[in-house]
């Protein structure tokens, strides 16, 4: 689909849980250097899902946007080479 980008998200505060307002998306653990493998994560149907490299639970929330999370701060947004 074009147009579409997958919501990235960090967190480097080691909050237990961040909620966020998609199913479907990429956790990088901690901002770089501190990342891990940037991993594609699915719900599905789900409205929960752990990270499985960080342990960063995920919660789904339809009251947020795409790029807004419930711990705040947590959206990635990687520099330009």
């Amino acid at each position: 689909m074009a147009g579409h980008s997958t919501p990235h998200f960090q967190n480097d505060a080691g909050h237990a849980a961040i909620d966020i307002g998609v199913r479907e998306f990429m956790c990088v653990g901690a901002n770089p250097p501190q990342d891990h493998p940037h991993v594609y994560i699915d719900m599905g149907d789900d409205d929960q899902k752990v990270c499985p490299y960080c342990s960063t639970l995920y919660r789904y929330d339809p009251a947020l946007k795409a790029d807004e999370t419930r711990q705040a701060g947590c959206l990635y947004i990687g520099k330009a080479a």
